[in-house]
């Protein structure tokens, strides 16, 4: 009887190892078509990006924000940088309503927005970050003790891309791209904006 439980026994076993070796592959399987899908969505995202950031038509314009740390009131800073084919304007306001304490527009035109667009994709502007704008597209009390950078593309108002990123390590945003490189990219265009953490002689982020 012993032997007949034991040649019994062996046809289950078989079974079982089977069946998980065939769960196992399949599972295996399925992460590879899934994973590929989402890097085709995500290289599909990218160049679809890219296209939107190099045409170049009278309604589009880039602006950085910039937000300084949370602080009291008559203390808290930000920062507008737009830039169109027409046009280039900064803005520094001081409070959390926004009170305009510095501003300028300069004038623009096609061919040299043209050349910005494309620094910035040399730059890797369209690149995404570590978070997705769905996990974070609320940023209000993001990075408290630093500043927060917003980079947003516009069809007249209607916003085609936005990216952010901030110092805080861990709030890295969706900004995959160098933040100092497209930092410097933005002061170069407004070289004789009034805002205060830029060395004015380097364009260079006092961070």
């Amino acid at each position: 009887m012993y032997r007949n439980n034991s040649a019994r026994a062996v046809p289950i076993i078989i079974f079982v190892i089977v069946a998980a070796a065939l769960i196992f592959g399949l599972v295996m399987v399925g992460r590879y078509i899934f994973g590929g899908s989402s890097s085709g969505a995500d290289s599909a995202t990218i160049s679809q990006a890219r296209e939107q950031l190099l045409e170049v038509t009278a309604d589009r314009s880039i602006q950085m924000t910039i937000r300084g740390p949370i602080v009291a009131n008559e203390d808290f800073k930000t920062y507008d940088v737009t830039i169109s084919p027409n046009e280039r304007s900064y803005t520094a306001y001081t409070g959390y309503k926004d009170t305009v304490v510095s501003d300028d527009t300069l004038g623009n035109n096609t061919p040299a927005y043209e050349q910005f667009v494309y620094a910035l994709d040399k730059a890797a502007f369209t690149k995404t970050g570590s978070y997705t704008e769905s996990e974070a597209s609320d940023l209000r009390g993001i990075c408290a003790t630093g500043r927060v950078y917003e980079f947003t593309l516009y069809n007249d108002t209607e916003a085609l891309q936005h990216y952010w990123t901030s110092t805080c390590k861990g709030s890295p945003g969706t900004l995959g791209a160098n933040l100092q490189q497209v930092l410097s990219l933005f002061f170069a265009q407004v070289p004789d904006a009034d805002l205060g953490f830029v060395s004015s002689s380097t364009n260079q982020l006092s961070l």
